[in-house]
Order: C-alpha cells, then sequence, then structure tokens
C-alpha cells in the first residue's frame, strides 16, 4: 500500500481560506497522486468549526507552533480574539486525520498558523514573515510526519519517489 499524503484543503482548490478564497496548487504530480487515491485533503480550521470567510489570524508575539502547543504562546485574530483553542483543535484534528489515513507526509499552504511549514507571519499583522511552523504543520512534525510546503513539492516528489 502506498503512504498517502495529507494535503491543505486550499491547495486543492477548495475556497476554505481566510480570506474565502483557494490557493490551488496545479502540478502534475498533484494530478497522479490524485489518481493513485493517496490524497487526503483537510483543511484543519474548517475541521474545527472555524467559518468561511473568517477574521485573519496569526501567532502572537513572533511566536511558533511549537509554542503555541507548549502553551506558552497564543493564536489571536486581527480583532485581537483569542483563538488558540480553535488551533489547536484543528491540529489534533490533522494528526488524527492523518494516523487514521495513513499518512506519510503532508503538502501545506505556507505562511498559514496552521498550515504554515517554512514560513508564518509574525504577529503584527504587517505582512512581515519569519521562519518557522503553523499549529497544525508543528504538531504533525511531532508525530513523524514529514511536512512539506507549496513551495517545495518537488522536495515531496523526489521523498515519495525514493519510498516508493
Amino acid at each position: 500500500m502506498q503512504d498517502k499524503i495529507l494535503v491543505s484543503a486550499c491547495l486543492m482548490g477548495h475556497a476554505v481560506r481566510y480570506d474565502g478564497r483557494a490557493k490551488p496548487l496545479l502540478h502534475p504530480a498533484i494530478e497522479a497522486w490524485r489518481a493513485e487515491g493517496r490524497l487526503v485533503t483537510i483543511c484543519p480550521e474548517m475541521s474545527a468549526g472555524m467559518k468561511v470567510p473568517r477574521s485573519p489570524a496569526e501567532i502572537a508575539g513572533a511566536a511558533t507552533g511549537e509554542e503555541v502547543l507548549a502553551g506558552t504562546a497564543r493564536v489571536v485574530e486581527v480583532t485581537g480574539g483569542d483563538v488558540t483553542a480553535v488551533f489547536l483543535l484543528a491540529a489534533e484534528n490533522a494528526v488524527a486525520l492523518a494516523k487514521q489515513t495513513g499518512c506519510r507526509y503532508a503538502l501545506l499552504i505556507d505562511g498559514s498558523p496552521s498550515c504554515g511549514s517554512a514560513f508564518i507571519y509574525d504577529g503584527s499583522f504587517s505582512g512581515r514573515k519569519q521562519a518557522g511552523n503553523g499549529v497544525t504543520a508543528a504538531a504533525l512534525k511531532a508525530v513523524g510526519i514529514e511536512v512539506f510546503s507549496d513551495r517545495d513539492i518537488e522536495r515531496l516528489i523526489a521523498r515519495v519517489a525514493h519510498d516508493t
């Protein structure tokens, strides 16, 4: 049986981002993996009950998803609302789905306070990026799932080919 790949729903063309849009990743590998039945799609935030559209959120204080998981950082909306609990539930849901479906890899949208893996925003809502993981990416990595950003699909392709 081939290893499955957990994929951000927005990358698959679903309009689930905070702004009500999708960010489809059009790539031949995606189509091949879809045909092989290897893709498992999730929007962690929606799985935890968040609506579309929703207020933009960032991890406060230039912290990372690991710090949110450790209880030392929060996820806040631009309006000031604390959505940490929802982001923690979203991460739990993604980990549970990945485990249930045999996902060894995850392909997640970068920049998100949930799915970012190469970069996230610094919590100032000014557009400043920083290296780091979102809450879901950090949780997936913590249980041994290899996480790749949408900008790093070529590395995922090589990794999947190596293990096939």
